[in-house]
């Protein structure tokens, strides 16, 4: 069985292919604790509205907890990744380009507020736009549209935090764009010996800013990342695969044994061949 090796990239293209309607609306139910879905970035802005559970959220450098009755708004060319904190969690997904619906606010490049707690008004407007949604009676786009730009025009007025210059929101998009070719070459190389020296040039920058810049968008150093990379593939492999574990790490490029173990052990709270026993 082959792994999507496309799990690893950090740009999500998302396509909303309806002009009379380009929002992409869906209910997220959890029903386990644990992450449900891995960090990404794209254009659109994302709008989490949690309805029961605690979810968390890790959008950039900054951790955000959300229970019942809180919006989680993640804006354009953020790096995010969603973490139920619960084993149940709901939350109403909206997403949406803001270029669809206003040239005046795209332009400004506005940042909003990340975490909005307990708001009665946006509650009635998204609930009402999912209800236009899931119901679809006569006119429900041109009703869910209306609410929208209703809500937007809201947060623009209410919780409107920064306005980021067009250089500024353009060299943020490119040091996204850069982290996305480094992830791609880690995905495509993990299985070899790979330096920071390497990973830098292959974006044209000095081995200190692309420290720098690593760190800053992730979190992590880029050896701890290719570290995790390799782990989740050498997990894999002990699942799905009759490798053996010496066999398993050698293929994702663990030349010292003691170390894969001390590693997996970290990173999955067992070793490898406890981890291989489970279902």
């Amino acid at each position: 069985m082959a792994e999507n090796k496309n799990t690893m990239q950090l740009y999500e293209k998302k396509i909303l292919s309806d002009e009379e309607f380009p929002i992409q609306m869906f209910l997220n139910q959890i029903r386990k604790k644990g992450r449900y879905f891995q960090v990404h970035w794209h254009e659109h802005i994302e709008l989490h509205y949690v309805l029961d559970g605690v979810t968390k959220f890790h959008i950039n450098q900054n951790t955000i907890y959300a229970k019942r009755g809180d919006l989680v708004v993640i804006n354009s060319n953020e790096l995010h990744e969603g973490i139920s904190e619960t084993k149940k969690m709901d939350a109403c997904v909206i997403i949406f380009e803001m270029e669809a619906f206003s040239y005046e606010l795209t332009h400004q490049n506005i940042i909003f507020q990340t975490l909005i707690e307990k708001d009665e008004e946006l509650k009635r407007m998204i609930l009402g736009i999912y209800q236009e949604n899931d119901q679809k009676r006569l006119g429900y786009k041109l009703a869910a549209k209306g609410m929208l730009l209703q809500l937007i025009t809201y947060l623009s007025r209410n919780y409107a935090v920064q306005i980021l210059s067009q250089s500024a929101n353009s060299k943020r998009k490119r040091n996204l764009e850069r982290l996305n070719t480094v992830i791609q070459y880690i995905q495509e190389h993990y299985t070899e010996p790979i330096t920071n020296a390497q990973l830098a040039e292959h974006i044209h920058l000095s081995e200190d800013r692309f420290n720098h810049l690593f760190k800053e968008s992730l979190g992590i150093s880029p050896l701890h990342y290719m570290n995790e990379i390799r782990l989740k593939k050498a997990a894999y492999l002990l699942k799905k695969t009759e490798l053996t574990i010496s066999e398993a790490a050698i293929a994702v490029g663990f030349q010292d044994f003691n170390h894969f173990g001390r590693q997996f052990r970290k990173l999955y709270g067992c070793s490898p061949s406890e981890f291989r026993k489970q279902k």
